[in-house]
């Protein structure tokens, strides 16, 4: 087990961890009903908290942020001194989560994506995981919603009797939706992201030699150009800005919210 702790990249905090570590807290969390909020985060994600110092503050306010992307994990060791074996990829650590839930027995619910990605989703899990409590699963409005709206989701995650919830709503508005639920829900929350289609079986995932070398980010533009073109446009200034970190006079401490942040619940 591997977690050599929290270090900035580019001002968000990511965990140095293995997957063995964060299913541990995932885990311990779930069995004592307290929150955690995950995010398994890629150069993209990173991106959006360096650009926006509001969202920066929100994901160094979740309990875990794990370096989904293998640029990520170089920028551990570039910058840091931290190898890692592997990433913290979102579509495994799902996987293992969810296996291991169905071992524990503990409920778990699905938010977000769409009506039809979900039956597939869960469906393919149950296939996988005979034994896995759902509890419950629910769609996105694509939209932002109202308190009553917010109220009404947390009511019905925890009247389902869940003690887990999946979360896929897409870089960054997932993240958002964990900080906003962590308390609201008092579970852990894992956002996902992708996982979500690629489980269902309704997009392809990166050949795996491709994602060993970094170039994900570029079977997926390929599948989805339209969605992901503007994302890919940052990758290499994410590469640039980590280069500049990594050099001795850039490197910076860690970084610890302290200010409120307006709501922005994304359902």
């Amino acid at each position: 087990m591997i977690d050599r702790g929290k270090h900035p990249i580019l001002g968000v905090n990511v965990h140095a961890v293995d997957y063995e570590a964060v299913i541990a807290r995932i885990l311990r969390a779930a069995c004592e009903r307290r929150p955690c909020a995950v995010s398994a985060l890629a150069s993209h994600g990173v991106m959006t908290g360096y650009l926006d110092p509001t969202h920066r503050r929100r994901l160094n306010g979740l309990d875990l942020v794990v370096p989904d992307g293998q640029p990520v994990r170089w920028a551990l060791r570039w910058c840091h001194g931290i190898p890692l074996p592997d990433r913290v990829y979102g579509p495994i650590l799902t996987l293992k989560v969810a296996e291991a839930t169905a071992a524990m027995n503990i409920p778990v619910y699905f938010y977000g994506s769409t009506e039809a990605i979900l039956q597939r989703l869960i469906s393919n899990l149950k296939r996988w995981f005979p034994s896995l409590p759902i509890a419950g699963y629910e769609p996105s409005r694509f939209r932002k919603i109202t308190s009553a709206e917010k109220q009404q989701v947390v009511e019905r995650i925890k009247q389902s009797g869940a003690r887990l919830v999946f979360v896929g709503l897409g870089c960054p508005r997932q993240e958002v939706w964990a900080y906003e639920y962590r308390e609201a829900l008092g579970m852990p929350i894992l956002a996902v992201g992708a996982a979500f289609p690629f489980h269902a079986g309704l997009l392809p995932q990166a050949p795996s030699w491709m994602q060993r070398t970094g170039l994900e980010w570029l079977f997926r533009l390929i599948q989805e150009p339209q969605r992901l073109w503007r994302r890919t446009l940052l990758y290499p200034h994410y590469l640039f800005k980590v280069l500049m970190q990594a050099g001795p006079a850039a490197r910076t401490s860690v970084l610890y919210p302290n200010e409120a942040i307006p709501e922005e619940s994304y359902g």
